[in-house]
């Protein structure tokens, strides 16, 4: 078998690192690329999308696999012989589809319309940054005409939730949006008396790293496989295993955008740091789906940097760099503090309850402006009336609103509710973490944090991509996505802070 492989991996190993070398050039461009790059840096993403391309939907490619194939009919589905040939005929098959050159012409209008986004929100300028949002739908709509699906999103989804259908997304999605209106509401009746201020002031940009490369070093990254830098948007990348881009964004009046955005993209980090190094420069290399890459960031972020325990542990690290608002503050203070429901604007800076309101808006967008009629130019009034209707604000202007997110300007359309989903997964998974780790509130009160990551690497990052999101969730849970558990956890949580009947 290892002599059918060979050619095979020889040819993979290419595509990865064609993949891994543009996600360099892509990372660079985010955090060190000075402005004057931009144009070239559109046409050089450009030539290594079309050359992956052209290489992954190859003739040579599809013999290469026909003879791995060979014998493989009794080897387990989760072997690495099986899987591999598997999961890259799948991304061989979907690949033919679509013509290199808009491969292409995404990722360089991608890059270009990242700029033009950039300025547009600075700006508050949703009209400057249509034209590019225009025509990236138009190459969506293309890309979307390439397969023969039931509904226009689900190429979209099965980009980032592998064999996932439109169908099976919206209810999941609804039962979280109808779940979260009610208890939002019954939160925003009950007496104020959270206060988060402790988190808001003046807090120097210098001790802010500081802190975000400390709570790097406590959480159980691999020692040299990573490094942060600051960004416009907050993101994590694998170049490798052990080479992990991880970026936040510092914002001198609050505290909890770097601390919350730190643990979250380091969640990421930890997964694919996890995945089994057998598995490096192959399709397998990857999480099981964005939803479930994403289960892991909300997870650290928010059922772990956002608990009691872990809280604790972390609670000298901001009293001895931000002695002037933190000194007075008790750890219960700072819980508190971190759990703040507050409906907001921004999704980066949501609390966890409205979160998902967040996502579940983007959402429906989405789908309407690819099944629904909605037209790109519609999208800011679109917008201010779900933020009303859902989250009960008011939007002042389109930085604050349409134009937040980096998502549409990559042309991500597809992505926002793997967010949601991952929330979903989180909880499901942390009830069987709670369960097989009795002692963990000890352990993350003195920031002993290897149990549980060996734990998850164990169960889920070490597999990568080998299974489909639906094989995983009932591998972990004996049961399909189900949103019962976070809504659960969300009550509880809450009701306990907010003391609702």
């Amino acid at each position: 078998m290892k002599a059918t492989l060979e050619p095979l991996l020889t040819a993979l190993h290419e595509i990865s690192d064609l993949g891994r070398a543009r996600a360099l050039l892509a990372w660079d461009e985010r955090t060190k690329m000075p402005l004057g790059g931009a144009e070239v840096r559109a046409e050089q993403i450009a030539t290594l999308t079309r050359l992956r391309h052209l290489r992954l939907c190859s003739d040579e490619l599809g013999e290469l696999l026909d003879r791995a194939a060979a014998g493989l009919d009794s080897a387990p589905r989760d072997s690495f012989e099986a899987s591999l040939v598997r999961v890259t005929r799948r991304e061989w098959e979907k690949a033919r589809r679509v013509p290199a050159e808009l491969r292409a012409e995404t990722a360089r209008v991608s890059s270009i319309a990242e700029r033009a986004w950039e300025g547009a929100r600075e700006r508050s300028d949703f009209a400057a940054f249509l034209p590019h949002l225009e025509r990236m739908l138009e190459l969506k709509r293309r890309y979307v005409e390439c397969f023969d699906a039931e509904r226009p999103y689900d190429p979209l989804l099965d980009d980032f939730e592998p064999g996932m259908r439109t169908a099976e997304v919206e209810p999941v999605l609804a039962r979280v949006r109808d779940g979260t209106v009610a208890l939002l509401a019954e939160i925003t009746e009950r007496p104020q008396t959270v206060d988060a201020s402790c988190l808001y002031g003046e807090f120097p940009v210098e001790r802010q790293a500081e802190l975000a490369r400390e709570l790097a070093r406590r959480l159980p990254l691999e020692s040299g496989a990573w490094r942060i830098d600051e960004t416009v948007h907050p993101f994590a990348t694998g170049i490798a295993i052990s080479d992990l881009r991880i970026t936040t964004r510092f914002d001198p009046g609050y505290v909890g955008t770097s601390l919350w955005a730190v643990i979250h993209e380091i969640g990421h980090a930890l997964y694919q740091n996890g995945i089994a190094s057998e598995l490096e420069r192959t399709p397998l290399c990857r999480s099981v789906s964005l939803g479930f890459d994403e289960s892991q960031s909300r997870m650290w972020e928010n059922w772990i940097g956002r608990g009691r325990p872990f809280l604790a542990h972390i609670h000298p690290l901001l009293t001895e760099r931000f002695p002037e608002r933190f000194a007075g503050i008790d750890r219960e203070a700072l819980y508190r503090a971190a759990n703040r429901v507050q409906p907001s604007l921004v999704r980066i800076e949501a609390d966890e309850v409205t979160y998902n309101l967040h996502i579940v808006l983007r959402f429906e967008l989405e789908l309407e402006l690819f099944e629904g009629g909605l037209v790109a130019a519609e999208l800011p009034e679109a917008w201010a009336q779900r933020m009303s209707e859902y989250l009960g604000i008011e939007v002042p202007d389109d930085a604050s609103g349409v134009l937040q997110d980096a998502h549409w300007s990559s042309g991500s359309f597809g992505y926002f509710p793997t967010y949601t989903l991952g929330n979903v997964i989180a909880a499901q998974l942390w009830e069987i973490v709670r369960a097989e780790l009795p002692d963990l509130d000890d352990r993350l009160a003195t920031g002993e944090l290897t149990p549980l990551r060996d734990f998850l690497g164990e169960r889920l990052y070490r597999h990568g991509g080998k299974l489909e999101p639906a094989e995983m969730i009932e591998r972990l849970a004996g049961g399909p996505l189900d949103p019962e558990p976070l809504l659960c956890h969300l009550r509880q949580k809450f009701g306990e802070i907010y003391e609702l009947a």
